[in-house]
C-alpha cells in the first residue's frame, strides 16, 4: 500500500483543507519511507519523491540500499539499520544520499523502529534536505534570540487576542510575568485605559491585514503604578505560507523618557507662556483689588484649582510693621477664584473680608518668614494648618484639596501678603517648578499690587486735600439755586488745579467762579488756595468782574510760571442779569425756558498770568427759571473727539427740562467723563428763582 492511498483513506469523509504549504514541515518539504525488516521499501511519499527523484512506483519493493546509498557508505548504513531494528533506539544524523539523476545530496535523517499489531518489524526514515534545515535552524535561533534579547516589548496572539507567547521585555514593560500572559486576553494585561481602542485595532489588523505602527499610547503599569509611561505600539498580522491567519504580533516601545522629556518641554512652554501672559494681564489698573483679581485669573486653572489672594491689613494701610513676628496676622481677602466648583471656596475667606490667622497657620509662617510653603501632600495632620478654623478643615478635606502652596507677595524687601494656591482635581502634587512660577507670579503682582496700594494712598490723600481747599456751598443764596461737583482725575494720583466758588456779597448779589490751574501737584494746589482766597478778597470790594479778573492777573504773575484760566460772574437778583468775565476760559452754557441750550459768546480774555491784557465784562440777561453751567476743560476736552462735538453734547444734556440740579450734574458728569481722564473737574450749575 503506497503513502499515497493511505492518503486517500484517511481522508475519509472530509476533504483537504488546501494543496497549499500551510506549516513549517511544508516548508522544509520532510520526505518520509518506511523499510521492512528486509530493508525493502514499503512506503514512500511524494515528499520523498521530490527529495530524492524516484517516483513510488521506482521505490516501492526496491532495497532503499541499493537504491539511494553510495556503495562506500553502504557498511555504515547496513549496520546502523540493523541496530535500529534490534535495539528500537532512533538514530538522527546527517548522511549523503544518491538521488535519481546520479547527484549527491546531503540529507538530515531521523530512523526509528515501528512494530505493526502482528509484531512485524519495520524502519520509519523522515529525512529534509539538510542545508534548508539548516537554514531553519539558524533563522529561528536568530529569531528567538532577537525576540528573548530585544528591548522592544514582543507578543504573539491568537485571532481571539489571547496570548501565546510574550519576551522577557513585554514582561518588564507591564510587570507580568511572561509564563502569566499565556492563555489571557489582552485586555487583562493591558496597562492602558483605552483598551477598547488598542483591542479595536488590532481585530482591524487581523481582517485587513495592513500593519498598524506607532501607535502612541499613555498609561499606568502595575511595576509602577504612581507614575505616568507611555509606549509606541505596533500591530502585524501572521500567516503561513499558505495565506492563513494564524493571529497577530505586536510590538511594545517604552517610550516614557521621550514622552516625559516632551512633557517636560510642553510644561516649559505653557509656563513661559503664562509668565508672558502675567506681564500683560496683571498689573493693568492702579487698583489693589483688580490686580488680585488678575493674579487669581492668571493662577487658576493653569497653576492651581483653587487660588486665594490675601494682603495684610497692615500693607493696605501703608502701615510698616517689624519682621520677624511669631503671633497672629489680619489678613484682607483680596481674590478668590476656583477652575471649577467647589465647596473649597466656601472654606476661604470672601474678597473684602477680614480675616484672623493664627501663628501656627502655613499662610502666616509663608508671611513671617518670607519663604514659600509647600506640602506635597497633604494629610488629615496639615489641613487644620490650612484652614482658618474647624468648619474650613472639614470643607477643605471634602473638596479633596491633596496639594498645597503659598507663595509670599514680595516687593521692595516688604511682604505684603500672600498667594494661597490648592489643588483638588489635578492629581499631581506641586512641585519644585510650581515653586519657582508661582514665585515669579507672585513677585510681578506683588510690585504691582504696591504701585496700586501707595498709589491709592496718594490719591486718597490727595483727594482729600482738594476738597478741602473747595468751598462749602451757603446756606442761603438770595433769589439763586446752586450745584456743584468735583471730580479728580482717574488716572493720576496727583492734586489738581480745578476750583469753583460762591460768594454772597452786598445787596443780595453772588459771585460765581470756576478757575482751573494748568498743571498738577502740590504747587498747583497751593496756588489755586491762594488764588481761591484773593478771588474771596477782591470780591468784597464790590468792583467789577473784569477788574477782579485785572487784580488777579496781577497776582499770577508774581507766581511761579503758572497759566489759570478763569470765569468770574456776579448775579443780582434785582437786575435779573449777571456780569461775567473770562480769562481764557471754556465758555459757560446758558440754558433758558422754552430756548435751546447756548454758549455764551464772551470775549475769551488772556489766561491769568499773561498779564498786561484788559478783560471785559459782558451782561447777560439771567431771568427766572434760567440756568448757567460753569465748568473746567476736563469735562468736555478728549484726545480723541473735536473740542467743538464735546461742547455739542454737553449742550444736548442740558436740553431735558425738569432736572433738579443735582440731577443734572451727575448727568453730565457721568455722560460726559470717562474712566480713564487724565484732567480733574470742577463744575458749577446756578439756576435763578
Amino acid at each position: 500500500m503506497t503513502a499515497e492511498s493511505t492518503q486517500s483513506d484517511s481522508a475519509g469523509s472530509r476533504a483537504p483543507e488546501s494543496s497549499r504549504p500551510t506549516g513549517l514541515l511544508d516548508v522544509l518539504n520532510v520526505g518520509a519511507l518506511v523499510l521492512d525488516a528486509d530493508g525493502r521499501i514499503v512506503f514512500w511519499t511524494p515528499q520523498a519523491q521530490e527529495l530524492i527523484g524516484y517516483t513510488a512506483e521506482e521505490a516501492l519493493g526496491k532495497y532503499a540500499a541499493r537504491l539511494i546509498i553510495h556503495p562506500e557508505h553502504m557498511q555504515a548504513v547496513s549496520e546502523l539499520f540493523a541496530d535500529v531494528l534490534a535495539t528500537g533506539r532512533s538514530w538522527a544524523g546527517a548522511f549523503p544520499i544518491r538521488r535519481k539523476d546520479g547527484s549527491t545530496r546531503l540529507m538530515e535523517f531521523r530512523n526509528m523502529r515501528l512494530l505493526d499489531d502482528l509484531g512485524d518489524v519495520y524502519a520509519l526514515g523522515i529525512a529534509a534536505d539538510h542545508t534548508l534545515l539548516q537554514r531553519v535552524e539558524t533563522d529561528l535561533a536568530l529569531c528567538e534570540q532577537l525576540i528573548n534579547q530585544s528591548p522592544i516589548g514582543l507578543a504573539l496572539m491568537d485571532p481571539d487576542l489571547r496570548y501565546l507567547m510574550v519576551n522577557p521585555a513585554l514582561s518588564r514593560i507591564d510587570g507580568i510575568p511572561a509564563e502569566d500572559h499565556v492563555g489571557r486576553h489582552l485586555r487583562e494585561t493591558l496597562p492602558f485605559p483605552d483598551v477598547d481602542t488598542v483591542e479595536s485595532a488590532l481585530r482591524q489588523v487581523l481582517t485587513t491585514g495592513t500593519p498598524l505602527l506607532d501607535q502612541y499610547h499613555v498609561g499606568r503599569p502595575p511595576a509602577d503604578p504612581d507614575h505616568e509611561h507611555a509606549w509606541s505600539l505596533s500591530f502585524y498580522r501572521l500567516e503561513d505560507p499558505g495565506g492563513r491567519v494564524l493571529g497577530a504580533a505586536a510590538s511594545v516601545v517604552d517610550v516614557t523618557e521621550r514622552h516625559r522629556a516632551a512633557a517636560e518641554a510642553d510644561r516649559a512652554r505653557r509656563r513661559l507662556a503664562l509668565i508672558a501672559s502675567a506681564s500683560t494681564r496683571v498689573g493693568t489698573t492702579l487698583e489693589v483689588e483688580q490686580t488680585a483679581r488678575e493674579l487669581a485669573d492668571i493662577a487658576a486653572p493653569e497653576l492651581a484649582d483653587v487660588v486665594a489672594v490675601d494682603v495684610l491689613d497692615s500693607v493696605l494701610a501703608c502701615r510698616r510693621k517689624r519682621r520677624p513676628d511669631s503671633g497672629p496676622e489680619f489678613f484682607r481677602a483680596l481674590a478668590l477664584k476656583a477652575s471649577h466648583p467647589t465647596v473649597a471656596l466656601r472654606a476661604a475667606d470672601p474678597p473684602g473680608d477680614l480675616a484672623t490667622y493664627e501663628g501656627d497657620r502655613l499662610v502666616t509662617l509663608c508671611v513671617h518668614t518670607g519663604r514659600p510653603v509647600l506640602v506635597r501632600h497633604v494629610g488629615e495632620g496639615d489641613l487644620p494648618r490650612i484652614a482658618r478654623d474647624a468648619e474650613g478643615t472639614a470643607l477643605l478635606a471634602q473638596a479633596g484639596v491633596h496639594s498645597y502652596l503659598a507663595v509670599p507677595l514680595i516687593a521692595h524687601g516688604e511682604v505684603l501678603g500672600a498667594l494661597d494656591l490648592k489643588r483638588t482635581r489635578n492629581p499631581l502634587p506641586f512641585d519644585d517648578d510650581d515653586v519657582v512660577l508661582a514665585g515669579e507670579l507672585a513677585t510681578r503682582a506683588a510690585v504691582a499690587i504696591d504701585n496700586a496700594r501707595w498709589f491709592q494712598s496718594v490719591r486718597n490723600t490727595a483727594v482729600t486735600l482738594q476738597r478741602s481747599l473747595l468751598p462749602d456751598h451757603p446756606p442761603h443764596l438770595s433769589g439763586l439755586e446752586v450745584a456743584s461737583r468735583y471730580q479728580p482725575a482717574q488716572a493720576t494720583s496727583e492734586v489738581g488745579g480745578d476750583w469753583y466758588d460762591v460768594i454772597p456779597l452786598a445787596d443780595d448779589r453772588t459771585a460765581l467762579v470756576v478757575g482751573d490751574v494748568m498743571g498738577n501737584g502740590i504747587d498747583a494746589a497751593a496756588t489755586m488756595g491762594r488764588l481761591r482766597t484773593a478771588t474771596c478778597a477782591y470780591a468784597d470790594l464790590d468792583l467789577d468782574p473784569g477788574e477782579v479778573l485785572q487784580h488777579l492777573d496781577k497776582i499770577t504773575c508774581d507766581l511761579e510760571h503758572y497759566i489759570v484760566t478763569c470765569i468770574y460772574a456776579v448775579y443780582d437778583p434785582r437786575s435779573r442779569q449777571v456780569r461775567i468775565a473770562n480769562a481764557g476760559h471754556m465758555p459757560p452754557a446758558l440754558v433758558r425756558s422754552g430756548t435751546s441750550p447756548e454758549l455764551l459768546d464772551l470775549p475769551p480774555g488772556a489766561p491769568l498770568g499773561v498779564g498786561g491784557v484788559p478783560f471785559e465784562t459782558t451782561t447777560v440777561e439771567f431771568g427766572a427759571g434760567d440756568l448757567l453751567v460753569l465748568y473746567t476743560d476736563g469735562l468736555v476736552e478728549t484726545r480723541l473727539h473735536p473740542i467743538d462735538d464735546r461742547l455739542n453734547v454737553l449742550l444736548s444734556f442740558l436740553d431735558e427740562p425738569g432736572r433738579t440740579l443735582e440731577e443734572i450734574c451727575d448727568l453730565l458728569l457721568y455722560g460726559l467723563r470717562n474712566s480713564d481722564d487724565h484732567d480733574d473737574v470742577a463744575l458749577l450749575i446756578a439756576r435763578a428763582q
